[in-house]
């Protein structure tokens, strides 16, 4: 319990450092791409009218927010274990027109122990959070215990590219090149650009999270790869 208690807490130490430039850096080091791998989320949540939808590690709210542009949700509720992420999310809110932003709430929650009863929400989702958590199989766990019957998981993260070209490139920009700008945008002194990249070298390839899934229950898994296999999408359905 300490061990896991000390990484959660350098995470969130980490994150809340770099929480007010997050978003110029994810636009500027993808290109501006993200924005459109979290628009292919919420389309392949098949979210229907009415539903309800948990965003779990929702950092500054983009993901929960485009669920509120794109979907007739009756709820969202973004979850982030981040104060700093949150409080900059909830500013976002009021960008939202009222109806969007009516929809949303956000909570301080841990994937590993969410706050909320089980069959809770039809959609849990999230995006380039599952890699930051100190036991991804308890976090897979508990998003299908808090799910509804037929409900689904939505899972976007970055992978390691198959074709050898963009895989050399993708290595020497996110080992080289993105640690140096994004830390000089951010002015960060905590490491987490370069934390970050190894994050994502070392966390499970897309056939790993998907048998993860299956052994966390779910079934029908579906997976996107986005962007020449830099990012994928993961879909699992808990069975009825």
């Amino acid at each position: 319990m300490h061990q896991r208690d000390d990484k959660a807490d350098k995470v969130r130490a980490m994150f809340g450092a770099i929480a007010r430039s997050y978003d110029l850096n994810n636009r500027v080091h993808s290109l501006w791409r993200d924005e459109a791998w979290r628009r292919t989320a919420v389309r392949m949540a098949g979210v229907k009218p009415g539903e309800s939808v948990l965003d779990i590690a929702c950092g500054t709210g983009d993901l929960t927010q485009a669920f509120a542009r794109m979907t007739d949700a009756r709820e969202i509720v973004g979850g982030d274990f981040t104060p700093e992420m949150l409080d900059l999310a909830r500013h976002k809110r009021e960008r939202l027109t009222p109806a969007e932003r009516d929809r949303i709430s956000y909570i301080q929650a841990d994937a590993m122990a969410l706050p909320f009863e089980d069959a809770r929400f039809d959609v849990v989702s999230i995006a380039f959070g599952i890699r930051n958590v100190q036991r991804p199989e308890a976090a897979l766990a508990e998003f299908e215990r808090v799910l509804r019957p037929g409900g689904r998981l939505v899972i976007l993260e970055f992978d390691t590219p198959r074709f050898a070209p963009v895989r050399w490139f993708n290595s020497f920009y996110c080992g080289q090149i993105m640690p140096r700008t994004a830390t000089w945008i951010s002015r960060d002194r905590s490491g987490a650009y370069r934390y970050l990249p190894r994050s994502v070298s070392s966390f499970m390839k897309r056939e790993e999270l998907a048998a993860a899934m299956v052994r966390a229950g779910f079934v029908e898994i579906r997976q996107k790869v986005l962007t020449l296999g830099i990012c994928v999408c993961s879909v699992g359905v808990k069975p009825s």
